[in-house]
């Protein structure tokens, strides 16, 4: 999955070609158009009003996003906030912490009108020296569900989960049984439920994945974080919506001309490769580093709820046309984006 996805010479994400939206693979809330990163800004904003309680921004303010693809979100949330909350944007430090050179290079011409406000680290643990003095958003959109898993499968017969690993057979990819794990593994990427008592019951080859690299990244993130918000927007599950029967074969799939896959291995580079984010494992390692967890919502939610601020603040946000009404309707809808993406926020 990290050669698939990262390869520098073959991975699906370093293609120079866009891979997102209409001619694209799949669609994205960044896609639908401006109006995602607009209300994001919007609510990134109000924050950092409420915890400042109307004393005016600091010297210098953090957004930090982590997976930026081309830039497009970074655009659309400087735009709004240079349009309109132009005391924030005058102090604004936009970093963009992006360790692939090309995906680098694509959004510095994308973000070329921000020269001087946009800046790249390579990691997040490179701005913590930054963030200790300086209140923070540390955020990202669609990263988590691409970051490479394990897979596993439970074998009933044996009473032992396995790793899935991936073999060359007669020049084609398939999948190859590895080594055994053990159960302490699970249960730490699924705390709070009883696996002992799960397996009794768990079919032969029930198939589930761990994501050990996500959790470290929150928690490197959270550990970055002095002072400030912690969001993350994804494809996402709690720990116990893993285990119903309708999911054993897991959550990974591929994505190709904006057709769902199974077929993982079948053309490697030429599709997007995502797994469900489990968001229960990601809020606890947020909260072993010391976070309070805000909310855990729908996508629906939550922008629904930033959409009713700025009806109740006039001329703070922008005027309501046609265009952002449609928007507003695929992101919100619970057959489009509004109830597959889920939205954790976290804070210290």
């Amino acid at each position: 999955m990290e050669l698939a996805l990262y390869c520098p010479d073959c991975g699906y994400y370093e293609k120079e070609e866009d891979i997102i939206g209409k001619h694209g693979d799949f669609y994205t809330s960044v896609s639908v158009g401006s109006l995602f990163g607009e209300l994001l800004a919007f609510q990134f904003a109000a924050w950092l009003e409420s915890e400042l309680g109307g004393e005016g921004p600091p010297a210098r303010v953090i957004f930090a996003e982590a997976g930026a693809h081309d830039g497009r979100l970074a655009g659309d949330v400087l735009s709004w906030m240079r349009d309109w909350r132009r005391e924030i944007y005058d102090r604004l430090e936009y970093v963009i912490v992006e360790p692939s050179p090309r995906r680098r290079e694509w959004q510095q011409h994308n973000l070329a009108d921000f020269r001087g406000v946009v800046r790249w680290v390579p990691e997040i643990s490179v701005l913590k020296t930054d963030l200790y003095s300086s209140p923070a958003i540390i955020f990202s959109n669609e990263l988590l569900d691409a970051i490479p898993v394990r897979r596993v499968a439970w074998d009933a017969k044996a009473r032992q989960w396995f790793e899935w690993g991936v073999a060359l057979q007669a020049d084609r990819f398939v999948w190859s049984r590895m080594n055994d794990i053990e159960a302490d593994v699970l249960r730490f990427a699924f705390q709070g439920i009883d696996l002992g008592k799960l397996q009794e019951i768990l079919p032969d080859g029930f198939t589930t994945e761990l994501n050990p690299a996500a959790e470290t990244l929150w928690r490197e993130a959270a550990a970055t974080l002095k002072t400030g918000k912690l969001l993350t927007i994804d494809y996402g599950l709690s720990a116990e919506e893993f285990f119903i029967p309708e999911r054993k074969e897991g959550t990974l799939r591929a994505y190709h001309d904006h057709h769902l896959t199974s077929d993982l291995l079948a053309i490697p580079g030429q599709q997007d490769i995502t797994a469900h984010v489990n968001f229960s494992a990601i809020q606890n390692a947020g909260a072993r580093a010391g976070l309070r967890t805000e909310e855990l919502i729908s996508q629906a939610e939550f922008l629904t709820k930033i959409l009713a601020s700025t009806s109740r603040q006039a001329g703070r946000f922008g005027d309501w046309n046609p265009s952002r009404t449609r928007q507003f309707q695929t992101l919100t809808h619970p057959e489009h984006l509004g109830r597959p993406f889920r939205v954790l926020v976290q804070s210290r």
